[in-house]
């Protein structure tokens, strides 16, 4: 279905459908399923932040060193973002009902396992399979979205309170993390996640459909294994070099197998009988554009989160409960802007007219942090760019989500959505990682060059961070580029 907007260009609906959509009843339950599929999307999306504020308790608490605690993150991302496309697979073959209660139960395994760790190989073994679990049930949860709401008009709305958490959960984990750590422990950060997982799985025995497994599909096991492990490949390597230097021959024989190794899958995909990503989904202009923005626009938004979290509690000193807290806003007008805004103006426009803008005023918070010094303060110097940065990423989320599922065949739901998935979580891994190494030279090289006054002042972290921010604009500009391709072909 398609309508004409003002600029000329044909608009998708907002969101995807299929021919037999017309013929579907409305769910009686749609609305309660929505309730269960945001909570367990919310779950996964949170846990990629929940510990960033806890990680200096959990490294005293179970004696890491300073090398081993970013394992606490990567484990969670590189299973998480290395078997998404696996997970989607899955969830077109097993049934997506299925596959989103098995995922459910593993994250709530896993969890309880992590809280209970007694040393660092535990507390990383239990992150990992987090991360797995999370690559099932994420696609799954999609995918249900989209099949459970067929009036498009209620599509945007689900998809709106969708993009929403997708945007805003990281910072809400941010927000939870300081809290658990605070009056309770870090292992809470883990053991919050049972009973969320818990509720969610008796509510999705009550309110969802049972959605059989595909005929016709099969498992891509080479697929798999060459996906799965270039992606691994690429952001272990990204991970690795923040020690070792770019340089270092390890890195950057990491980073020339996992590109091998995509390219492999490429070819193989483009041959396979069964393939598990069908290159058909991401040749499609606007889908490609949809995916590439959401990939970059990850990429500035979780480094974001990771030098204002140590700006925050080195240079205003803040507590975890209050550096949590100050990322409220940035949650608020995320949630604004998808709903309210980005939701009720896709029926009328095209895609990359909510994408653009919502880039470019992600961009504009990110040069707002460019000018943070040791003197700056929260209201003047870091609230304003959160503001422009929730809305930003509120009105370029939703249209994504939107936009990257429009017009799949019902066997390629799972996949599609894991797609998009693995672009907004392998983003948040290179970025945080990229991110936090630029903004560490940089800081090295200032200190070098003022060895008098930036030990003490914290001016040489300031200046990493900030260089940090520019190039994290410029991403930003770059997403708002892409999202400007993806222009919708008009009807012949």
């Amino acid at each position: 279905m398609t309508k004409q907007s003002f600029s000329g260009d044909t608009v998708p609906s907002p969101v995807p459908h299929t021919t037999a959509d017309a013929a579907e009843s409305p769910d009686p339950k749609r609305w309660w399923a929505l309730a269960v599929i945001a909570g367990a999307q919310l779950m996964v999306i949170l846990d990629g932040t929940i510990v960033n504020i806890a990680l200096p308790s959990v490294q005293n608490g179970l004696g890491m060193s300073d090398a081993n605690r970013q394992w606490v993150i990567t484990a969670y991302s590189l299973s998480f973002g290395g078997l998404l496309l696996l997970g989607g697979r899955i969830a077109d073959l097993v049934g997506r009902k299925s596959t989103f209660m098995i995922g459910l139960v593993g994250f709530a395994a896993a969890s309880a396992l992590g809280g209970a760790a007694d040393g660092p190989g535990t507390l990383f073994a239990a992150r990992a399979l987090q991360g797995a679990c999370a690559a099932v049930l994420a696609p799954s949860a999609l995918s249900l979205l989209t099949t459970t709401f067929t009036d498009p008009a209620e599509r945007g709305r689900a998809f709106g309170i969708y993009g929403a958490l997708a945007g805003g959960g990281s910072a809400i984990g941010l927000l939870v993390g300081g809290l658990l750590t605070e009056y309770a422990t870090w292992r809470w950060c883990l053991y919050v996640n049972v009973p969320i997982a818990l509720t969610a799985l008796g509510g999705a025995l009550a309110f969802l459909k049972k959605s059989p497994g595909q005929r016709g599909v099969r498992l891509d096991v080479p697929g798999a294994l060459l996906a799965s492990g270039g992606l691994v490949a690429i952001v272990y390597g990204s991970s690795d070099a923040e020690s070792a230097g770019w340089a270092d021959p390890v890195v950057l024989t990491l980073f020339a197998a996992g590109v091998a190794l995509l390219a492999v899958f490429v070819w193989w995909q483009s041959r396979a009988k069964h393939p598990m990503l069908p290159l058909h989904i991401v040749r499609d202009r606007t889908r490609a554009a949809a995916l590439a923005t959401m990939g970059l626009a990850t990429v500035a938004m979780f480094g974001a989160f990771l030098f204002l979290t140590y700006y925050l509690q080195t240079i205003l000193d803040y507590s975890p409960l209050r550096t949590g807290l100050a990322f409220l806003p940035m949650s608020v007008t995320i949630v604004i802007g998808a709903t309210q805004i980005a939701s009720r103006l896709l029926p009328h426009t095209a895609p990359r007219n909510l994408m653009a803008p919502g880039a470019l005023l992600a961009a504009a918070g990110m040069l707002l942090l460019t000018r943070l010094s040791t003197n700056s303060t929260y209201a003047t110097g870091v609230l304003p760019a959160l503001v422009l940065l929730g809305l930003g990423m509120g009105l370029t989320f939703m249209p994504v989500y939107a936009t990257a599922t429009a017009g799949v065949a019902p066997k390629d739901a799972g996949v599609t959505s894991a797609t998009v998935s693995t672009f907004q979580q392998i983003g948040g891994s290179l970025g945080t990682v990229l991110l936090n190494t630029i903004a560490s030279s940089a800081a090295t090289r200032y200190i070098d060059a003022h060895p008098s006054r930036s030990r003490d002042l914290g001016e040489g972290m300031v200046h990493g961070f900030t260089v940090a921010a520019w190039w994290s604009a410029g991403v930003l500009l770059l997403a708002a580029l892409v999202a400007a391709m993806a222009r919708t072909p008009e009807k012949p």
